[in-house]
């Protein structure tokens, strides 16, 4: 019998860690670090760092090379076939390491339940238990660094990706819009003199950046800002709010 433990990790500082998080990763026999390549080292040797700073006895750590999900036109086919993928690799190293069974814990960024696959990814393992241990997420993050509240007065807030903003633009029902995983900077299809924005990449980390202000002031400067950025490190993870403009 395997229990999966998915921990939420924040945005990497040990700092954002819950009490219950740093139990679980203790309590776990083996614990899964996905690499990403090169460009991307910072990310496993933040999931490195944590285990060093909050483990208190002798847990395997086992690292593994995620694969790549193809770029195709069938958008969710191909994400389902990258999920399946991953799920097998969880499967071989828990077949080699834990034969007998035990608790395997992995480190997931934010909360495992929000624009997160890891739950779609654990359901795939037959006879596996799944516990999740929430995490601070991306969007309080956000707000928290800028000082400011998620909605405005009664009124509503959408969640969404840059995919889905770039191709079907500002939705109807949203005062407010929270946008993640968006890499091409899709607040350019929309109206800028009509919206603020609130950016922020690597929240919680030493290289945290801020930007806020009127879109049509500060959406040039978030662009060119997030690619020196990403040119700098190799990678970037970043979210932003948008918010229409009142009157005046």
């Amino acid at each position: 019998m395997i229990s999966i433990d998915l921990i939420g990790i924040g945005t990497g500082n040990p700092d954002h860690l819950t009490r219950a998080a740093e139990k679980a990763m203790n309590m776990a026999d083996m614990i899964l670090l996905p690499r990403k390549g090169d460009a991307k080292s910072d990310l496993v040797d933040l999931r490195r760092a944590i285990c060093a700073q909050l483990l208190t006895r002798d847990v395997k750590i086992v690292e593994f090379n995620m694969p790549r999900r193809t770029d195709r036109s069938d958008y969710v086919g191909a994400v389902r076939d990258w999920h399946d993928a991953i799920a097998g690799l969880w499967m071989e190293q828990i077949a080699l390491h834990l034969p007998n069974g035990g608790r395997l814990a992995l480190l997931v960024w934010g909360d495992p339940s929000l624009y997160d696959s890891s739950l779609r990814i654990a359901a795939r393992l037959p006879g596996a238990t799944v516990r999740v241990i929430p995490g601070i997420t991306s969007i309080q993050a956000l707000t928290a660094a800028h000082g400011i509240c998620l909605n405005d007065l009664a009124q509503p807030v959408l969640v969404t990706t840059g995919r889905r903003l770039g191709q079907q633009g500002w939705p109807a029902c949203a005062d407010t819009l929270v946008v993640m995983l968006d890499g091409h900077c899709a607040f350019q299809t929309l109206l800028p003199e009509d919206f603020d924005i609130w950016w922020g990449a690597y929240l919680g980390l030493p290289q945290e950046r801020l930007i806020h202000g009127p879109l049509a002031i500060k959406g040039d400067e978030i662009i060119s800002c997030r690619a020196e950025l990403r040119r700098q490190h190799g990678w970037i993870m970043d979210i932003y709010l948008l918010r229409r403009r009142g009157p005046g």
